[in-house]
């Protein structure tokens, strides 16, 4: 079993920057597929961006395409942690946003995740 928990959320400016962090309790950490989902005020959870581990050193890594060349997902295996670093960010980008993660094989799917975070909300001003 997989606890998760998320922070960094905040306000931010329309063309600034925001970096949130997943915090992990499992330690077989470094197996498992992570990601990014988010959930803007009357919509349904979207996909943002998902980590996955291949082999050594090697990394499966897909960003939806309103996010690409903005967002960048990262791993930190020995904190039991992995990060969203958000740059130019636009008003569209406010949403509640959640980690999640699965001990599987790589995947954008939402349904596919078992564990996740409870969110943290991120509002971009214009």
């Amino acid at each position: 079993q997989v606890q998760l928990a998320e922070s960094g959320g905040g306000l931010a400016q329309a063309g600034g920057s925001l970096r949130l962090s997943c915090a992990a309790s499992a330690r077989t950490f470094t197996t498992y597929t992570m990601g990014w989902f988010r959930r803007a005020p009357g919509k349904e959870r979207e996909f943002v961006a998902a980590l996955g581990w291949r082999a050594k050193d090697v990394y499966d890594v897909r960003y939806s395409d309103s996010v690409k060349g903005r967002f960048t997902i990262s791993r930190d295996s020995a904190k039991n942690a992995f990060f969203l670093q958000m740059d130019s960010l636009k008003p569209e980008d406010t949403a509640v946003y959640y980690c999640a993660a699965r001990n599987g094989a790589f995947t954008w799917r939402d349904t596919l995740y078992n564990y996740w975070g409870q969110g943290t909300q991120v509002t971009v001003s214009s």
